[in-house]
């Protein structure tokens, strides 16, 4: 379903297994996807992601795809928790679940805007809601996107993908 494939080898009983798992991940032009500024990356020049989802389930898996796919990744299971570590972990994209109890994804979000380098931090919220007003709400938090859950992996890639897209001059 996303494009990618498996391939699996051993050199017999006893010698172990290798498994390797690629997924495409689409390079789209900047000025599609909206995003006009760099975002932070790893000193080792990978992308960081914060995975924030009360089901750890879902988190684990979204987490270990994206480091399949080569980014550097941390989760967190509740809104506190996601803003420390959004401060310590200093990602360029969080995943952040907007239904969290507690501190729901709409109150995480707005601290982290008011962290330094928050406002630079692209955030997409991550919900089983998705009417207009759920959609509005989450703009007025301050999330860059709103996305349904289950998260299409198209929409998974065009998001990696404008976070990875160098900045265009002039762009909007």
């Amino acid at each position: 379903m996303h494009g990618g494939k498996v391939e699996a080898h051993s050199d017999g009983d006893g010698a172990g297994s290798e498994f390797v798992v690629r997924f495409p991940l689409p390079v789209l032009p900047l000025r599609e996807a909206g995003i006009t500024q760099q975002t932070p990356s790893a000193p080792n020049g990978r992308r960081r992601i914060l995975v924030a989802d009360d089901n750890e389930d879902s988190a684990s898996a979204m987490a270990m795809m994206l480091k399949l796919m080569g980014y550097e990744v941390s989760t967190a299971s509740d809104g506190p928790e996601a803003i420390q570590r959004a401060e310590a972990f200093r990602p360029a994209l969080i995943l952040l679940d907007i239904g969290m109890p507690g501190m729901n994804g709409y109150d995480a979000c707005r601290h982290i805007r008011q962290q330094p380098g928050g406002e630079e931090i692209v955030i997409a919220g991550l919900t089983g809601w998705g009417q207009e007003e759920d959609k509005r709400r989450s703009r007025d938090a301050g999330f860059n996107y709103h996305l349904v859950k289950p998260v299409a992996p198209a929409d998974l890639e065009k998001l990696l993908a404008a976070v990875e897209s160098p900045p265009v001059s002039g762009s909007n």
